[in-house]
Formats: structure tokens, sequence, C-alpha cells
């Protein structure tokens, strides 16, 4: 692409995507749509497509159409377009990072450029492994010439959330299309506009109806997505409950069925930790500048008895610095919470900590005072000390900028404690010692273990969580093998 096609105005962007679906290469008005609203201002930004029955059986047809032709279409020849997408899309990242954070509420700065960043480089990197769409030779019989091939599944619904829809996007999509798949996504009802059109740009370069984009609800839209008898494969990211909506129903059409849910993800800091590196790693690993609106958020904070006063004086400095404002604002490190609903989640846990004897609240930094910004959805950075391991706010994914920060002495209770969750998704290990960290890297029960770091997803490194964290893996060749093929065996005997 040479010339690009979206305004630098995100306004006109988001209105070419009033109450319409991507489907079969155009543009499809909807009866109805959606409001979307900034959430740092309350206003609304546009009306996105309100699909129900009709309109998600139509992307489905498209897509089951366009397959044959794509899944015929030799492996390097479709990675070298996805490729040339994700170049294309960071040619008009700019302009798509404008629309996120009008939409999220995320900072423009810390967040959503990163997050363009990522979802261009994933396309790039997927693009690039077409090559390892093979099979194997099998030594059966010498003469009888037996191997494996690895084929597409058809066609792949793929659901998002609001919090990193981009970046979730080509997780998604980039490994499914690069294996001959062809794709249906349903964008976020909350944060629809940046998805359709990073995805518009990715369909300039390929065959209609290889990739279709449609909006709204999980009960109007996104049920008949996963229930649908021409849909093969099912991948989603989101909340824990709605996961297990969608695993019920792959399971009764017998499709397979890969889940990002959520997360309570422990952060343990030794004694001989590095604090300065340590406390950057807390604010970083705890997505303070996504509002904490993150699966893999470190919520859950151990910090050991000899350094948890130094610990707890950085951290809160540290936090105080943090300017909270208008998302499109240069100077700002975090945005807003995404909408009415999710905040008064967050409060109420809040609350409950608060209601708790002993326990402390600690807020960190300072809430914009524009005028022309909506109060309801800043949030401060939040510290909950103090509180019982059974504590809800413990427990259970709050899905907010606050943390949990308990100490410990003894380093086998705090793995007992760091394990004692359903979920298994993320955790990281802060210590000078390699044997410290190779012992508990080995007994954190998390798909996602770091050691001395706490960074988000990376292309080539191997994602996904353990028990109610979901299933199966993505941002890595793997994921692409197994998760958008199949394997099928042939044997040749002309004896």
């Amino acid at each position: 692409m040479t010339e690009p096609f979206l305004s630098a105005d995100p306004a006109t962007v988001i209105a070419s995507y009033a109450q319409v679906n991507l489907v079969g290469g155009a543009h499809v008005a909807t009866p109805s749509g959606i409001a979307v609203l900034n959430p740092a201002t309350g206003a609304e930004l546009g009306r996105a497509a309100a699909s129900g029955t009709p309109e998600t059986e139509a992307a489905i047809a498209a897509a089951k159409a366009a397959g044959a032709a794509w899944a015929a279409t030799p492996a390097r020849a479709r990675g070298k377009l996805v490729a040339a997408a994700g170049r294309a899309i960071t040619a008009e990242a700019e302009t798509i990072a404008r629309v996120l954070a009008l939409e999220t509420g995320k900072a423009i700065r810390t967040e959503c450029r990163g997050e363009l960043g990522v979802a261009a480089d994933l396309l790039e990197f997927y693009g690039g492994l077409a090559s390892e769409l093979k099979g194997e030779t099998v030594p059966f019989n010498p003469r009888i010439l037996t191997m494996t091939t690895r084929e597409p599944l058809g066609v792949v619904a793929a659901i998002l959330p609001w919090n990193v829809p981009l970046v979730l996007m080509m997780l998604k999509i980039a490994p499914a299309l690069v294996a001959g798949n062809t794709v249906v996504v349903k964008a976020s009802e909350e944060a629809p506009f940046a998805t359709f059109a990073a995805a518009e740009i990715l369909m300039k370069h390929l065959p209609d109806g290889v990739l279709n984009v449609i909006n709204g609800t999980g009960a109007d839209c996104g049920s008949v997505l996963t229930s649908h008898k021409d849909v093969a494969k099912v991948t989603f990211t989101g909340s824990e409950a709605v996961g297990q909506m969608v695993y019920e129903a792959g399971a009764k059409n017998i499709i397979p069925v890969s889940l990002e849910l959520g997360g309570k993800s422990p952060m343990i800091v030794c004694a001989d930790a590095d604090l300065k590196k340590t406390v950057t790693g807390a604010i970083n690993g705890m997505r303070f500048t996504r509002q904490g609106q993150s699966c893999t958020a470190a919520s859950r904070i151990y910090v050991h008895d000899a350094v948890y006063d130094d610990f707890m004086s950085a951290l809160q400095d540290n936090l105080n610095k943090l300017v909270i404002g208008d998302p499109m604002a240069e100077a700002t490190d975090i945005g807003t919470i995404i909408s009415a609903k999710q905040a008064k989640v967050i409060r109420d846990y809040v609350a409950l900590a608060e209601e708790t004897p002993g326990a402390q609240v600690v807020r960190c930094g300072a809430l914009p005072s524009d005028d022309a910004l909506s109060p309801d959805l800043f949030m401060q950075p939040t510290l909950l000390l103090n509180l019982p391991e059974d504590h809800p706010c413990v427990q259970n994914e709050i899905f907010g900028p606050v943390a949990v920060i308990q100490r410990w002495s003894d380093y086998d209770d705090v793995i007992e404690k760091a394990n004692a969750t359903h979920y298994g998704l993320a955790a990281t290990i802060w210590t000078a010692s390699l044997s410290t960290a190779l012992d508990a890297t080995a007994r954190l029960n998390s798909g996602y273990v770091q050691v001395n770091q706490n960074l988000t997803i990376q292309p080539n490194v191997s994602y996904g969580g353990f028990g109610r964290s979901g299933l199966g893996k993505e941002a890595s060749l793997e994921a692409m093998l197994e998760h958008f093929t199949r394997k099928k065996t042939i044997v040749l005997n002309f004896d």
C-alpha cells in the first residue's frame, strides 16, 4: 500500500464504520447500532453495528465461500500477504492508535502506540512462519511411504475483548490466516472501531471473504458464531464465565476451542532483589498504565519482610508521579476505566477491602481536574494491604488498577500462597539467586513464568495459562500448528 487510506482525523475513521460490518470485502450496513462511548468524556463516539443472527450467518457464509481457494493458495504466498498487511498497518499506526485511545480510554503514549507496534509485528512474525506448515515422514515400512501433512481447519471464529483488542486480534487471526483458514472476527462492542480500521487494512491484502469482521453483543452475535455448524474452530479471550459458555458451545459441535481467560498473577519479591528494578517491575507488571485491565496483571505482590518498607515507600513515590488524565494527551500516563459497569465492579472490591478489619487502602496519584473530562471513570492506582489470603480481593480478578500487597518471610509458604488460586496464567519471581529462580520457576503453577521482569505478550514467546486461565497457547509457531491446523496421516503403497 503506497497511500494511506485512513484519514488522520479519528472521527472520520470512526464515522466510516457506523453501523456496518466488513463482510466479503465490503462494508455491509446493519439495520441497528450500538452506541460506543468515549470513556474519558462520556460522549458518544459513534454507533457500531448491532449484528444478530442474519448478519452473523452472512459473515460465516462469506468465510466459508472463500475457504477452498484460500486453503489452496501456497502457504508462503499467504504468509507474504499477511506480512505485507503488517507493514501497511505500521504506516497507519498513529491514526489507529488515536481511534483506540478514544474508544478504550487508554493513554495513547504509554499504551495505544505500543499496542499497534506489537499488532503489526505479530502479522509479520506469523507471515514469516508460513514455511513451517509442514508434516513429517514416518519410518513405518521402507517400501511404503508414510507421511503427515498439515491442513487448515476451515472457518475460524475469533472473539475479542476490549482491553487490548488489536494485539489479541492478531494473535488469533495471523496464525489462522497463514495456516489457510478463513476468519470471522467478533469485535468488542465496547471498543470496535480500531479493530475495524486495522482489519480493513489487512483485508485490502487478502481475497474477499478470507477475513470478515462483525460487531454485536455476545447474546445476539457471539452465541450464533460459537454454535454455528460451519464454524470449525473458536478462539476466545475474555472472562472466565463467558469462556466456559464458549467451551460448552464448542463441545456440542465437537470442535476445538482456545481460551485465554482470567488471572490473578503473583509477583514474589525476595530479600535480595534489586529494589529499583523490582518497583519498576511492579508498576509495569500491574499494568497500571492500562488501568490494571490486563489478564496478566501482577495483582498479588508478595514482598519479603526485610525489604517491605523500602519497597512500599518507593512504590508509592513512583505511582504518585504518574499522570492520570486525558488519554489523548502526550503527558498522560494513565487513562480511564473502560465503562461505568467495570468501574463499579472495581469500586465494589475496594469498598469490600475498606470494610475489612485491619486492612489498609492506599490510593496513589491525583485524579484529573479538567472540566472537559468525566470524573466517573478515572481511578487512582490503589494498593490493598493486610488482607487475609481468602479475601475476595486476593482471590478474584478485579481487572482494575488495584494490587494486593502481602508480606512474607517463609519461602515455601509464599510459593504455596502464590499457587493458592484456581488461575494459572502468569507469575514472576524477583531475586539475585539463580538457585531460587530455578526452584521457583519449577514450582510456580503458571503457564508464563518470568524472573526479574514482567513483560507483556511478545511474538515468538509461547503464551497461555493453566487451570481456569484457559486452554492453548498463543504467540508462537506452536500456536499456529497445534491450534489452527489438523494433521492428516497418508500411507502410499504401490507394491
